[in-house]
């Protein structure tokens, strides 16, 4: 099963960086897919960032050039380094594991869909 732990949203002056990080907790599980996921007040949860087992990432128009999605498997974490944030990136981000991220991106999955529990990034103008 897997546990996913989100940390680093906050309060951040537009133009300013913030990276968000994603702990996971895998045992007897495979992964093949990560992502950040954020939702504003009154909009759909949208698919920020993905990133597969092989390495291939996605990124939504929006922050394209801006964000980057990474992992470091040794210490089985997944980050999105958020640079030159924009008051419209303000949402409660959510990094998921495997099926819904693996879907989105075209990759095999296995089956079975993790959730952290969101982190609050409000960007001020």
């Amino acid at each position: 099963q897997v546990q996913l732990q989100a940390y680093g949203g906050g309060l951040v002056q537009a133009g300013r960086s913030l990276r968000l990080s994603c702990v996971a907790s895998i045992v007897d599980f495979s992964i093949n897919a990560l992502g950040w996921y954020r939702q504003a007040p009154g909009k759909q949860r949208e698919l920020v960032a993905g990133i597969t087992s092989g390495g291939r990432t996605s990124y939504a128009d929006s922050v394209k050039g801006r964000f980057t999605i990474s992992r470091d498997d040794s210490e089985n974490t997944l980050y999105l380094q958020m640079n030159s944030l924009k008051p419209e990136d303000t949402a409660v981000y959510y990094c998921n594991a495997d099926l819904t991220t693996a879907r989105a991106m075209g990759e095999r999955d296995y089956g079975r869909d993790f959730w952290g529990k969101g982190t609050q990034v409000t960007v001020s103008s």
